[in-house]
């Protein structure tokens, strides 16, 4: 997008108004990679669906889970437009009541206006992030079938269909979210008088609060339906839910840090301008840049997707994800070398331009997502000692299989932590070189190097959420393979992608707590910025510290570790509670229906489907409230301050709980699959697999994991996410 040029454009040399230009013109990108990727997606997405579809026996399973699907989809989404229609109305009234002249970001907009245009951007932001949870369900349970069939001929082309059966929805997925912020952004500032580039980032929270708050019920919903489904019985197929909430969760990542980065932006873009800087505006649209170059590195990554039928599929799609991280490399160079040009001044000691230490802020952020990519895998890979310990210790019953996965879980916790803490250190240390210093002295370069940090490790999403969705396809396919009864040959490679894709399901949700860490601090940040731009229009005292020592301070962060405990036993009850439904209707169906057992008969899918989407939905809707009237109360009651003090400790302990659910329920999904797999052996050296008392423990604890796993764990995610968003939208309520 072409952006208005500040006047001292005009007395620039020629050398650096080329830089202006070209800084201009790689603004471009973002409508033209968000175009590209969707359109790249239509391409994948038509070419998947004109693949070969199998037996009938394999239609007929594929069906059954489609009906499910479909009809859960359809019913949950009806009921969270319904909930977001509600909330952009609320929030429209209450911004334009609360956001007086004297406490609003944008003072003129002041009222009506600024309440108006905050329910537009929520709403947008809810329909993007309904779109992107929809149609990652629709393509994906379309693509089990065809890689099922695709099976049957050949391992590679079995891949190949799953993963571009999961990379619509990743492409789609980063190319709303990027398309969304940028269509808002560019409408607001031409449309609106008065809405200058750098005050745009301020009222479009509304979108990243919107798409945070649908990605909540649906993450819920989701992960409440199919963990039901998979205590209660695979009679329904237990992946139904999988993809419900996941590519609404992505979306509201990458569409919150985006938003939070930009506003962090604007400090930097009135250093430059007061400078003299070319583009000064570089510096707000500079994290859309980055995801952009991300979505076209994506896409020539796909291309990569290729093998041996006797390779390892893991190796396949590694191939595809390091092509992903080399171009996002390139990108990042290109993109930080002509936005953050600094007419040849430098405050380091070392005489280095600026823009160079923000590239290896993005560089950090890129290998933090590759060391949580391998953490992940050594805590839940059955290669390891986690998982090994854990099923070793399953040979002695349930308790103890209990107690191991517990203990691995809390584990994953140190190495979290110091990842987290060495990225943040790193890229704020890389900022602080560049010595952004502002007007009123205060060096805002170290915040930015963390903004940097986290867009640079969002560049490989969309390529990410593929590798993500590929997990319950392939699952699905496994599911048609076996109950279509095909041939050894076709179950023996699904089984192996089933395999490869419970391995990238857990490797995904590791780069997720990661993503959702870094941020944390960086929307944290973000709030911060948009309290004080508030106290500076009002003339009030700015917030640069936050006092744990206030009382009010202490019991808001108390309230915020609470939150975070509370939530997830809301969540993990859920599953139980549905799971009991599904359990009796089962019962009921063995009892009055046993040629079940035979194939003789065919159980009642679609009441059982029935049961399971209302007992979900009913339950997703208590832990969402309270997720969303939680800080609101806090703020209302306690002050802008306190909310802070929530933020910050509510943040840390929901990526602390967020990383042992995850890890600790994929640690004990997998010592199960380990023992099934025949490698646990007793002191004589024979098998312990299917059917022995150590299994059957090991069943119990990764009955246990998996509401752990797959409900409260990502559900946590877009939680730390949207105490963040409500906090930026809900500011000016908070400050008396």
């Amino acid at each position: 997008m072409l952006t208005r040029q500040d006047t001292v454009s005009a007395r620039l040399p020629m050398e650096d108004r080329i830089t202006l230009m070209d800084a201009s013109a790689l603004q471009l990108i973002i409508p033209v990679a968000g175009i590209a990727a969707v359109l790249f997606a239509l391409y994948l997405a038509r070419d998947v669906l004109s693949r070969d579809t199998g037996t009938p026996e394999m239609q007929a399973v594929a069906g059954t889970i489609r009906e499910g699907a479909d009809a859960f989809v359809k019913r949950q989404y009806s009921t969270i437009a319904g909930l977001a229609l509600v909330g952009a109305v609320v929030i429209g009234v209450v911004i334009a009541i609360v956001e007086t002249r004297d406490v609003a970001d944008v003072p003129e907009l002041a009222g009506a206006p600024i309440g108006f245009m905050t329910a537009v951007a929520f709403l947008v932001g809810a329909i993007c992030s309904m779109a992107s949870g929809i149609i990652g369900m629709f393509i994906s349970v379309r693509s089990n079938v065809r890689t099922a069939s695709a099976a049957r001929r050949s391992l590679v082309e079995a891949v190949q269909v799953a993963m571009r059966g999961g990379a619509v929805s990743g492409f789609l997925v980063v190319a709303l979210s990027l398309l969304g912020v940028w269509g808002i952004f560019s409408v607001y500032q031409a449309v609106i008088g008065g809405v200058t580039v750098d005050k745009a980032p301020f009222l479009i929270v509304g979108f990243g609060f919107g798409a945070s708050f649908v990605a909540l019920f649906a993450q819920l919903g989701g992960g409440i339906y199919t963990k039901a489904a998979d205590v209660g019985s695979d009679l329904v197929g237990d992946n139904v839910g999988d993809c419900a909430g996941r590519g609404a969760d992505l979306f509201e990542s990458t569409a919150a840090e985006n938003i939070g980065a930009m506003i962090l932006g604007v400090a930097a873009f009135a250093i430059a301008q007061s400078a003299g800087w070319p583009n000064p505006e570089a510096w707000i649209f500079f994290p859309l840049v980055v995801r952009a170059f991300g979505l076209l590195a994506t896409i020539v990554a796909m291309y990569f997707v290729r093998g041996k039928e006797t390779e390892d599929p893991m190796n396949i799609l590694n191939r595809g994800y390091w092509v992903t991280t080399i171009l996002s490399v390139v990108g990042l160079g290109i993109t930080t070398f002509v936005m953050m040009q600094t007419n040849g001044a430098t405050g380091d000691a070392f005489g280095l331009p600026t823009w160079i230490y923000f590239f290896f802020c993005g560089i950090v952020g890129l290998a933090t997502s590759v060391v949580f990519v391998y953490i992940t895998q050594y805590y839940t890979a059955g290669s390891f000692r986690p998982v090994r310990e854990i099923a070793e210790a399953s040979k002695t019953g349930p308790a103890t299989n209990i107690i191991s996965g517990t203990a691995v879980g809390f584990e994953t916790t140190f190495v979290t932590a110091i990842s987290i803490g060495v990225a943040l250190i790193a890229s704020h240390w890389l900022g602080q070189q560049a010595h952004l210093v502002n007007p009123e002295g205060r060096d805002v370069g170290g915040i930015f190097g963390t903004a940097v940090a986290t867009m640079g490790m969002l560049m490989t999403t969309a390529y990410i959420l593929a590798m993500d969705t590929f997990g319950p396809i392939t699952d699905n396919a496994g599911g048609v393979a076996e109950f279509s009864r095909s041939e050894a040959h076709t179950r023996e490679i699904t089984d192996r992608l089933d395999a490869v894709g419970n391995t990238t399901k857990a490797l995904t949700k590791g780069y997720a707590i990661a993503s959702a860490s870094l941020a944390a601090f960086l929307l944290f940040s973000a709030y911060i910025d948009k309290v004080n731009l508030i106290q500076t229009n009002r003339g009030g005292e700015l917030l640069t510290a936050v006092n744990l020592a206030d009382v009010s301070v202490f019991v808001a962060a108390l309230i915020g570790a609470m939150l975070v405990y509370f939530f997830s036993s809301l969540a993990i009850r859920a599953v139980g509670t549905t799971a009991q439904a599904i359990i009796f209707e089962v019962r009921r169906q063995f009892r009055e229906m046993p040629g079940i057992m035979d194939y003789t008969q065919r159980p009642d899918y679609a009441r059982v489907v029935d049961i399971t989407t209302r007992a979900a939905l009913r339950q997703m809707v208590a832990p969402g409230l309270v997720a969303v009237a939680t800080p609101i109360l806090v703020g209302v009651l306690l002050g802008y301050q306190a909310v802070a003090g929530m933020l910050m400790v509510g943040t840390i302990a929901g990526v602390m709980l967020a990383t042992t659910l995850n890890n600790g329920g994929g640690a004990w999904d997998n010592a199960k699959k380990y023992i099934e797999s025949g490698h646990l052996k007793d002191d004589a050296g024979n098998v312990l697999g299917k059917g022995t008392p150590a299994h059957a423990a090991a069943v119990v604890g990764d009955t246990v994991g998996d509401p752990f796993k797959d409900t409260a764990g990502p559900s946590l995610h877009v939680l730390v996410k949207l105490l963040a968003t409500i906090t930026l939208v809900l500011a000016p309520l908070f400050i008396r």
